[in-house]
């Protein structure tokens, strides 16, 4: 499917979603809803249709899925703005006869079909029907100079000479061929091949309700009894007859002026020819058919099936024959009253007469039960041509017209839920779009639609436009989830992972204002999803505590997904307190997997405003703690960096400049250290072991890197000794720091066996080699050290 008609779509729906209380804008004719999606198929089916040959990729089934979908479109657009607006009021049969009984049974059949919804209904099918059938072909009739040219020669040419032509009629009357049958006699084949075209095109401009078009044709053939019998189907009109007020579009003005009157005055005599001719087997299947569709009835639905090869044939011939069955009846009750169907006797008689003989009420329901039968029997018909019955566009327009688009959107719901569905079709995506926004048409229109329905198919209409790469689209569509909306852009944007930089994240939460959405709601969930999907990629902090001194791997595409989610709730103060909490999940996990320099990139990308929240002074407290130990963290490895800077060439200025900074950063690392170390950094209590997961995280860290930072340290003052000599006694006061029973340093010493380094007793041994090294300046006194 083409990028550009996703846009369109799109483009449709913002527009009448800002008219959604506007009824009658979004039931505009020209540029409501439906129409305009209707005009987005034509133009998307006119492009396809005119770069079909360079287009290998377009297949027949694309082409015909966006004719059913437009004109689908163009039946949503009749049936609901006949439904869903007031229509005008119409006075019905007997009343318009009680004050006029000369009134045409024209209008009398207009007033019948206006007082029941089901009828009205199918009359806008039939015309939708007539709208959407081919075009007819220009068939090739030939010359038209004359009738039956090759068989008049033909006949001429025996009477002179005697001796008629084998085969051919006698005479050429219209009724010969028919009259001859028996005898094996017919046209001559040009005019027996012309006949046949003719009656071909003259069926298919009946099946498109082009009346006057066929009647043309006829006269142009020199058929002019075809034409008489094609236009006896028009309904008596008289308008200087009726006093009643009529739609202009219903007549022809011109015409009435003309000839003052039009249509059929022996029009039930008419039909009854016309079923004859139907139900005559030594016709044509396409005569019969002709005459059936002229004159439909439950007796020639027969012939007229026989030329139903598409859905939609059988279709209206279906409606057609519900529609004149109706009309019909409709006149016939009202023989006795009016002078066009009964005479004036019937007059006569409906004066002495009081107004009874309505058509029964159990009658009309008869009727529609039996349509509505019907029409649900049409979901299983057999098609020897075009899409099946089963097609979704087929079972879509019949769900419209029985007015069950509820059921519908259930049953396509109910398929998508069950997979029933190839969603690596080609036909999908279209299908998946189309039920979409009727969902979203209904809606708007308010005509019942289930949420939940609604839910899934908008669901699976935004893993398409994720498919097709239509992330701009993506807030629109999930705005109209309605009470799930956040969660689905939130998943959605979940889903982008680190494809999307910080840019295109921060105008992804400007598109989901821009459609209604809270937007930190969207930050917020958008982040906790991300986490709780990066979390389920990285493996749990349980375990043997994780080496510091090995070389660390690179950072994992898990690691900077849960690093980088973070960013949804930084661009906003409004979910700082969200990020403060996030932050110190995330910092927690890293830290105690060992994932220092990750957890660093961490903190660099944090607003610094998040240190001044005082929403949660637990949450503050904590990250306060984190930055601390960066920091102390840094002042470690600038004292290595600096003290990496010595070189033996150094003269003297140089070497006492670099002694003066290197002397600097010890003390800076051995302050922060300490203070570090004399403080309830993240947790007061490490002998307690509670059963919450973060105190045991926490408890966790401390048993990392607390001894990390106590023998880094040692180690720092026991080899800078020759250079400061003082920090040989500052070594001992960390010492005492350590086994001060206020700060409890020593249980933050591991207890595995296995891990030598973070013991107690590998420290320990530590500050032996420093009581050893102080003693190596003289004495036999193991705390001189302490006093110089």
């Amino acid at each position: 499917m083409s990028d550009a008609i996703y846009t369109s779509c799109a483009e449709v729906l913002s527009v009448c979603q800002s008219h959604k209380d506007d009824l009658s804008t979004l039931l505009d004719p020209e540029t409501g809803f439906a129409p305009r999606l209707r005009k987005i198929c034509i133009d998307h089916l006119t492009d396809l249709e005119v770069n079909v040959n360079a287009d290998k990729a377009t297949t027949a089934n694309e082409l015909d899925a966006l004719k059913m979908e437009s004109d689908t479109w163009a039946l949503l657009q009749a049936l609901m703005s006949l439904r869903k607006t007031a229509p005008p009021i119409y006075p019905d049969p007997r009343t318009l006869l009680a004050s006029n009984p000369y009134t045409p049974p024209a209008i009398l059949a207009q007033s019948t079909m206006h007082s029941s919804p089901l009828l009205s209904a199918l009359v806008v099918v039939q015309e939708w029907l007539h709208d959407s059938a081919p075009l007819p072909s220009a068939y090739p009739l030939g010359a038209t100079t004359g009738y039956w040219r090759f068989t008049r020669n033909a006949v001429l040419q025996g009477k002179r000479t005697g001796r008629p032509g084998a085969g051919l009629v006698s005479e050429m009357d219209p009724d010969a061929i028919n009259r001859d049958t028996s005898e094996g006699k017919g046209l001559a084949p040009d005019d027996a091949s012309y006949d046949r075209i003719l009656l071909q095109a003259l069926y298919a401009h009946v099946r498109s309700g082009r009346l006057e078009d066929a009647i043309d044709l006829c006269r142009k053939a020199h058929q002019p009894w075809r034409a008489a019998s094609i236009r006896g189907a028009l309904l008596f009109q008289w308008r200087a007859m009726s006093n009643e007020a009529r739609d202009e579009e219903t007549t022809d003005a011109e015409d009435v002026e003309d000839e003052g009157w039009r249509g059929n005055v022996r029009r039930r005599l008419w039909k009854t020819a016309c079923t004859r001719a139907a139900l005559n087997k030594s016709l044509s299947p396409t005569e019969r058919a002709l005459f059936a569709a002229l004159a439909p009835s439950p007796q020639t639905s027969g012939p007229l099936k026989a030329l139903c090869h598409t859905w939609s044939d059988h279709l209206w011939a279906l409606v057609r024959v519900a529609c004149e069955e109706r009309l019909s009846a409709g006149l016939s009750n009202l023989e006795n009253e009016c002078f066009w169907e009964g005479g004036l006797g019937a007059l006569e008689e409906a004066a002495a007469r009081d107004e009874h003989g309505q058509v029964p009420e159990r009658d009309e329901d008869e009727w529609e039960k039996e349509v509505l039968n019907a029409l649900g029997a049409l979901g299983g018909v057999q098609v020897s041509d075009g899409p099946p019955a089963s097609n979704p566009y087929h079972v879509s327009q019949l769900h419209i017209i029985l007015d069950r688009t509820d059921e519908l959107l259930d049953a396509y719901a109910n398929g998508l839920k069950d997979g029933s569905y190839d969603r690596t079709s080609a036909e999908y995506p279209t299908m998946t779009r189309f039920f979409a926004h009727l969902c979203l048409f209904l809606r708007m229109i308010d005509m019942p639609v289930s949420p939940l329905a609604t839910q899934i198919i908008l669901e699976a209409y935004l893993q398409v436009l994720e498919a097709a790469g239509q992330r701009d689209l993506i807030a629109m569509y999930a705005g109209a989830l309605g009470d799930n909306a956040v969660e689905r852009y939130a998943m959605f944007l979940t889903s982008l992972e680190l494809s999307a930089d910080i840019n295109e994240r921060r105008l992804a939460l400007i598109r989901a204002r821009e459609h209604g959405l809270d937007v930190n709601r969207v930050a917020t969930v958008t982040a906790e999803r991300t986490i709780e999907k990066a979390f389920e990629m990285l493996p749990p902090i349980t375990g043997s505590l994780p080496s510091l001194i090995e070389l660390q791997e690179p950072t994992s595409h898990a690691e900077w997904l849960l690093v980088r989610s973070i960013e949804w709730t930084t661009f906003s103060e409004v979910t700082y307190a969200t990020a403060l909490e996030q932050a110190n999940v995330i910092i927690r996990y890293l830290l105690g997997c060992g994932r220092v320099q990750v957890a660093k990139g961490l903190l660099d990308i944090l607003p610094p405003e998040l240190g001044t929240i005082r929403e949660s002074q637990e949450q503050a407290m904590e990250y306060m703690h984190y930055r601390q130990f960066f920091a102390v963290w840094e002042s470690l490895a600038r004292v290595v960096e600096c003290e990496a800077l010595e070189a033996p060439q150094m003269n003297k200025e140089t070497r006492a400049a670099w002694l003066s900074d290197y002397k600097s950063l010890v003390d800076q690392a051995r302050e922060q250290v300490t203070k570090l170390l004399t403080t309830d950094w993240l947790v007061s209590d490490v002998e307690h072991r509670g059963d919450d997961r973060r105190r045991h995280d926490l408890i966790r860290i401390r048993q990392i890197y607390v001894p990390e930072l106590i023998i880094r340290l040692h180690v720092m003052l026991t080899a800078s000794r020759g250079r400061i000599p003082e920090n040989l006694k500052h070594s001992f006061a960390l010492v005492n720091v350590v086994a001060d029973s206020r700060y409890k340093l020593y249980n933050d010493f591991a207890s595995q066996p296995g891990d030598q380094t973070r013991q107690l007793g590998h420290y320990l041994g530590a500050v032996r080699q420093t009581v050893l090294i102080g003693l190596e300046g003289g004495g036999s006194d193991p705390f001189r050290v302490i006093t110089l």
